[in-house]
């Protein structure tokens, strides 16, 4: 089973259940907790591969996974805890997993949070794609890795973000990241999924300067229900580290009941 941590508050006290990214742990929402807390019971869980999750596969060599393969795995943990209906935050690859979840699980979940999401891959993005299959046989993963984290996160003030998952995907070992990287080629087939309404209360939450995704949520919002988007000024991919306070004030808002307008600037 994966490894999970939870933050209890009280019974009557609603879930938030935390899913980090590729090559990330349940450590990206360190600027979180302390927040979080004072509203919610919090559960933090590291995915297959990642932080203290390493070990989840030795029982199966799996060569390949998929986005059902790894959703089972957190239902398996919502199973064990009897978790109930919970709002769900993910960020960059977790806001994939989240809406696996979403189609698998619907009932179970309040709200789904999708921090830097991904719905599209540019031309940009397919090309960086592209290279990155080209060497991920080649070449150690971490250069791939690092050289990944700084065309998404290009500018100075994307650092701390950069450096968060630099540091936990050093955690990961060549032949998990390649199971992990395989997954981009299932991903037209999730960006379809995000096109379709799905009757969960959804909030994005995007940085102004995320280059490489905030257009193509910028025009698939606009026809979609119970969906809001939260544009942060001067940030990028990964708004929970970068502008902290913005996220937990504006998110624990929202959850709280009180709707963010359709594009709001913050």
């Amino acid at each position: 089973m994966l490894y999970y941590k939870e933050y209890l508050l009280s019974p009557e006290a609603e879930w938030v259940v935390f899913i980090h990214g590729a090559g990330g742990s349940s450590a990206v929402w360190f600027k979180q907790l302390k927040d979080f807390r004072k509203h919610f019971n919090l559960l933090l869980i590291d995915l297959r591969g990642h932080g203290k999750s390493s070990e989840v596969v030795t029982d199966k060599d799996y060569k390949n996974y998929s986005f059902e393969l790894i959703a089972k795995d957190i239902i398996e943990v919502l199973d064990h805890l009897q978790t109930p209906k919970a709002h769900f935050i993910g960020v960059s690859l977790g806001t994939l997993i989240i809406r696996q979840l979403g189609d698998m699980i619907t009932l179970r979940i309040h709200s789904m949070i999708l921090v830097g999401a991904i719905t599209h891959f540019n031309l940009k993005s397919r090309f960086w794609v592209g290279l990155g299959s080209i060497f991920k046989n080649i070449l150690p993963y971490m250069w791939l890795y690092r050289l990944f984290a700084f065309v998404i996160m290009p500018s100075k003030n994307h650092a701390e973000s950069r450096n968060v998952f630099v540091k936990e995907a050093q955690k990961l070992c060549q032949r998990e990241f390649l199971r992990w990287y395989r997954l981009t080629s299932q991903l037209t087939g999730l960006f379809r999924k995000f096109e379709t309404n799905i009757s969960i209360p959804t909030l994005f939450v995007m940085g102004e300067q995320d280059h490489m995704f905030l257009d193509p949520i910028k025009l698939m919002v606009k026809n979609m229900q119970d969906v809001a988007l939260l544009i942060v000024r001067e940030c990028g991919h990964v708004v929970n580290i970068e502008q902290a306070g913005i996220f937990n004030d504006e998110v624990i808002k929202y959850l709280l009941g009180l709707n963010t307008a359709r594009i709001t600037v913050s």
